[in-house]
């Protein structure tokens, strides 16, 4: 039986191909890659980095939004360390280190200045961006996220620590988690949720074009 999540992404890497987006790996260090789906041509436009939530990736957080904001930005989307096709062999698991991956990746790109945009986990990332390297912050956008995340922010749902509300073993738990990342609840099946939860927090097994 084919997954929707894995159909369902294919269609999202067509939307952002279609805008001239193109995929790429940046090796910041030995051991440390950092995979983007960045501008074919960057020209004159100001340059936004789209940072993706928690059990998720780049594309499949941001594609529907990449055709308008392309329009008027270079627009930068990576899977942040030790999600989608990013890989790190540091043991770092920190938003810290996070940020500076993202920092590092696009100094080498040549971007000297940009507009972190994170959503939910993003957005403690993008917060750390700009706490660390202002100088490279021309504005900073985040929904859905608080500056810094502690366990006391998920002890009052009844969760003991933030990793077991960002890494949901069960269709409940999942919903629960989408539940703090959007304004209005939506309802959905089970059945998507428990394909969205064999890829993207049992495996995070992909197939990158």
């Amino acid at each position: 039986m084919v997954n929707l999540v894995v159909a369902l992404r294919s269609s999202m890497c067509m939307i952002v191909k279609s805008a001239g987006i193109v995929p790429y790996t940046v090796e910041i260090e030995p051991g440390t890659n950092i995979h983007f789906w960045l501008p074919k041509k960057t020209g004159d436009k100001p340059a936004v980095l789209l940072i993706h939530g928690f059990a998720g990736d780049g594309v499949m957080t941001w594609a529907l939004q990449v055709r308008s904001l392309s329009k008027r930005y270079s627009v930068y989307i990576p899977d942040l360390p030790f999600f989608g096709k990013s890989y790190t062999d540091k043991p770092d698991r920190s938003p810290e280190f996070q940020a500076e991956c993202l920092v590092k990746a696009m100094r080498i790109l040549g971007v000297k200045t940009f507009v972190p945009v994170g959503f939910s986990y993003g957005g403690v990332v993008a917060f750390k961006i700009a706490e660390l390297h202002g100088d490279m912050v021309k504005a900073l956008v985040v929904s859905g996220s608080p500056p810094v995340m502690t366990d006391s922010n998920v002890n009052r749902f009844g969760f003991s620590s933030v990793s077991d509300v960002l890494l949901p073993k069960t269709v409940k738990g999942l919903k629960f988690l989408l539940s703090l990342a959007m304004h209005k609840r939506i309802w959905l099946p089970s059945w998507p949720l428990k394909d969205y939860l064999k890829i993207y927090v049992s495996t995070n097994d992909w197939c990158f074009s």
